[in-house]
């Protein structure tokens, strides 16, 4: 067997080297301009915070093939969040293939491991959490972006497939609570209006990747 820490130092060395072409990719859905290219800081701070998060992915999903889809989903969402930051879009070319990667991922994991239970459980969740919030986008437009709604889709999937509905609702309580915190400083600060519309993707995501880290390694 291999020592714990090779898993998560691979995935690290994965996330390094991805780190440019996921700030180029970043640079270019923001802007919508097919040659725009990151500074320098943006490529390091990218390429540090990829082989953070998919060194931490691994080390919580281990050997595993839901590790695919948890790994390309958790670079997925590098780009999802500089892109919601700079321009408040979530490009479907992001989401929706980390989506079906994810769920390959998923049931993959259950002809191998035997996980079917939990492939139904993400499965059933993901959809149940994609049909509120865009429940929720209907009766309050300005709350949530339809890019949003379609995140919650591969978000609910994964949590759901770790722990259920509560853990479901605990990712989604703690982006939600992110979020408004983050807005409440943006008002302190005087960098936005109570009117003025804030990314709700990046909240959401920690707060899916603080949820799964509170659920403990698989």
């Amino acid at each position: 067997m291999l020592p714990a820490t090779v898993l998560p130092l691979a995935a690290g060395l994965l996330g390094a080297a991805l780190g440019p072409w996921l700030a180029r990719a970043t640079v270019r859905f923001a802007t919508r301009t097919p040659d725009a290219a990151p500074g320098r800081l943006r490529v390091g701070v990218t390429a540090v915070l990829t082989a953070g998060l998919l060194a931490g992915a691994a080390a919580l999903t281990g050997p595993r093939p839901l590790l695919v889809g948890v790994l390309w989903l958790t670079a997925a969402a590098v780009v999802l969040a500089g892109v919601d930051l700079a321009s408040h879009r979530l490009p479907d070319v992001v989401t929706l293939p980390a989506l079906v990667v994810l769920l390959a991922s998923v049931v993959v994991d259950a002809a191998v491991e035997g996980t079917v239970q939990r492939a139904l459980d993400g499965v059933v969740l993901g959809a149940a959490a994609f049909a509120v919030a865009a429940v929720a986008r209907l009766l309050a437009p300005a709350g949530l972006g339809f890019g949003d709604v379609k995140l919650m889709a591969p978000l609910g999937l994964l949590l759901g497939w770790r722990d259920g509905g509560s853990l479901v609702v605990t990712g989604v309580f703690l982006g939600l609570l992110l979020g408004a915190v983050g807005s409440l400083v943006l008002l302190a600060l005087r960098r936005a209006g109570w009117r003025s519309a804030v990314p709700f993707g990046p909240p959401l995501l920690v707060g899916a990747g603080l949820a799964l880290a509170l659920a403990g390694p698989v």
